[in-house]
């Protein structure tokens, strides 16, 4: 059997910046990309991933460092590119995944929480992407950029305004990215998660009645596991995906579909 074609999704001498890859969704994807072959930046934003940094040394081995960096401010997205530029002399893929959401009415939702996960979830997706882009098109051997969306790039949701908003306009942004840099070979693609047993969702899953109402509404029957998004980032990582651009990959288990 001729398995060749398996090489396509080898990562072996990129090198992978994830974001908010200390825990759930970020961690599961940067020790994917490990696994692959990738060399991993791997950023927090309070602390050190030390978790992720040990499950990678015992998975793979794979070449890893750590950076800490509130994106939600302005300043920090540039240097944070810049580090992973200076710890490696490269860029190839960008994972865009850390975020943060609030609940609350929209009547009540002050201008802070608003302005917090809208900087947190688009605008600094927006910042890390330009700068990436900057890099990747310069170098010009092209890059992978794939953004994390969400249920809500296509949902309303309810009580979370400003991040349906953010995660509406980290699609489009996707798309508007890959119109642009395509012909540079920097592939923009998002992948949207479906509900995901994650810290974030640990109150949802805690409350009997609408854990019990979701899950029926999967097709597959539960909910999504972190190392379910391992394939999709590969995939939009990898060789294999070449001639995908601006696509928003959903993970969902069926929900979408339903």
């Amino acid at each position: 059997m001729n398995l060749s074609y398996l090489n396509q999704f080898r990562l072996d001498g990129k090198v992978a910046l994830v974001t908010g890859a200390s825990r759930g969704l970020g961690a599961a994807m940067a020790v994917a990309l490990a696994n692959a072959g990738a060399r991993l930046a791997l950023h927090a934003g309070t602390a050190a991933p030390s978790a992720t940094l040990d499950a990678i040394a015992a998975s793979s081995g794979s070449p890893t460092t750590a950076f800490v960096a509130d994106l939600a401010d302005p300043a920090a997205a540039e240097p944070l590119i810049d580090a992973t530029l200076s710890a490696f002399g490269r860029l190839d893929i960008l994972v865009n995944n850390a975020g943060a959401i609030r609940r609350r009415p929209a009547i009540d939702y002050t201008d802070e929480d608003w302005n917090t996960v809208i900087n947190l979830d688009l605008t600094s997706v927006f910042r890390l992407c330009r700068h990436a882009g900057r890099h990747m098109i310069a170098r010009g051997s092209g890059g992978k950029i794939i953004n994390i969306a969400s249920l809500l790039s296509f949902q309303g949701g309810i009580t979370v305004p400003a991040y349906a908003a953010a995660k509406g306009g980290v699609a489009q942004l996707t798309k508007a990215l890959a119109n642009e840099w395509a012909p540079h070979g920097i592939n923009v693609n998002a992948i949207t998660p479906g509900y995901m047993a994650t810290d974030a969702t640990a109150a949802l899953r805690a409350d009997e009645t609408r854990h019990r109402q979701i899950t029926e509404r999967i097709p597959a029957g539960r909910w999504g596991e972190p190392q379910d998004l391992a394939g999709a980032v590969v995939f939009l990582a990898s060789r294999a995906s070449d001639y995908v651009h601006g696509h928003v990959l959903v993970v969902d288990g069926g929900w979408l579909a339903r």
